[in-house]
């Protein structure tokens, strides 16, 4: 019945299967000759290659967890155990290590590449949210991790980050004690981060699949922002895209195994070879590089908002900096809704253009005011750049939609890529 649907293969076993089971019949569909615009740049790739990312942690995950012990007295030596004495150990846990930063790297990219040519807007809305929800158990997954070889930098980083519960009002408490499995950070906290840790990969290689999925329902967006007008603005992904994917991973690749070689802690901290001591806290308490922007905007509030010139305090600075932290990744949710100008790509919108790549550099400036103690002039910068980061969203990019004239649109994909040719 489904023969007529299907084309034969070659080689007879994937043909039998084929025939039984039609997986390579849908593989070559979604992925060989799936119509893809024919102008995709290099900010493409970054979709295959935080894949291959993921893939990597969740497969260094599995091996490193066969030798790791979630026990306070017993974590952080079967950490030095692994780098000592398993065969390979070192490398998987450098792999694994590097490998978090590097998926970090792939996916703020694509990130960016989403804001820059507008693909949150109609009709990829809940594509853009679901790549949100990955980023955000993202988050999640590597904080956990930053906890597990228990460590001085680690424990002290679960004890503030999971404190920070404690500011919301009246449920803040109970969500700290559910989450620590106790009233301070011990083996039954170890227990529940290890758990989680090992769990989250796999929901969020579900919420990848759910994500692709929803990309070849709406089709993908490219560097012009404009839509599809027929096969003369398409190729199909294979051998074209596939070609130029593996090109681009193997670059990045490349990176990764050399700073897993020759600079394996160039992105870790030291006192992450330090165990875990809950009576003696770090110098400086820094999460890792890629949460340092968010961190900035925690410590950035330190003022409570209440009536002025009275002792009626609505919101404390704690509460406000969590607000803010959590708010800071929330708006990216609403982003669809908050710029509804009906030009997507920022190749063609000058102003939406310039006041991005000043988020892009305030973003930026709050990674590197996260890594630095908070006081004296690092606190004002943390202050603007994190005034600067909200307002883009919710006051510039409302105005942009509605003031902002574009630039004059191509007429099809087709039509620009030839003009291109030509010069």
């Amino acid at each position: 019945m489904a023969s007529g649907h299907r084309a034969p293969f070659e080689n007879p076993v994937v043909e039998w299967i084929d025939s039984r089971l039609p997986i390579f019949t849908i593989m070559n569909k979604e992925y060989g000759v799936f119509p893809t615009p024919k102008n995709f740049n290099y900010f493409w790739n970054f979709g295959a290659i935080a894949m291959v990312m993921l893939v990597t942690m969740i497969l260094t995950g599995i091996f490193l967890a066969m030798q790791y012990t979630p026990h306070e007295d017993l974590a952080f030596s079967s950490v030095e155990r692994i780098m000592r004495d398993v065969n390979w150990g070192w490398m998987l846990r450098y792999l694994h290590m590097n490998g978090a930063s590097f998926f970090f790297i792939a996916v703020y990219i694509h990130i960016f590449r989403g804001m820059y040519y507008g693909s949150y807007k109609k009709p990829r809305e809940l594509l853009w949210i679901l790549g949100v929800i990955i980023f955000l158990l993202m988050m999640a997954t590597a904080f956990m991790g930053y906890t597990l070889p228990w460590s001085q930098m680690g424990g002290w980083g679960a004890t503030v980050i999971s404190g920070l519960f404690t500011a919301i009002p009246l449920v803040g408490d109970s969500i700290h004690t559910l989450l620590l499995g106790g009233f301070t950070v011990d083996n039954p906290t170890l227990n529940r981060f290890f758990a989680l840790h090992y769990l989250l990969p796999f929901v969020i290689f579900a919420v990848v699949g759910i994500h692709v999925w929803a990309l070849h329902i709406t089709g993908s967006n490219n560097p012009l922002g404009i839509d599809v007008k027929g096969p003369q603005d398409t190729l199909p992904f294979h051998p074209y895209y596939t070609s130029k994917d593996t090109f681009g991973l193997g670059v990045f690749l490349l990176c990764y195994v050399g700073v897993t070689f020759f600079a394996p802690n160039l992105l870790a901290h030291p006192d992450h070879y330090i165990p875990f001591n809950p009576m003696q806290t770090p110098a400086h308490i820094v999460p890792e590089w890629y949460f340092l922007p968010f961190y900035a905007i925690l410590r950035a509030i330190t003022f409570d908002i209440g009536i002025p010139f009275t002792d009626i305090v609505f919101i404390e600075a704690k509460l406000g900096g969590v607000i803010a932290m959590f708010g800071a990744i929330a708006v990216l949710f609403v982003l669809p809704w908050l710029d509804s100008h009906p030009v997507r790509s920022a190749r063609f919108r000058p102003l939406y253009r310039k006041f991005l790549m000043l988020l892009v550099v305030s973003f930026l400036v709050l990674g590197y005011v996260g890594a630095q103690l908070p006081e004296g002039i690092w606190v004002i910068l943390g202050q603007i750049c994190t005034t600067y980061y909200f307002v883009f969203f919710l006051v510039i990019l409302p105005w942009l939609s509605r003031k902002e004239v574009a630039e004059d649109l191509p007429n099809s994909i087709n039509e620009a890529v030839l003009a291109k040719q030509s010069h």
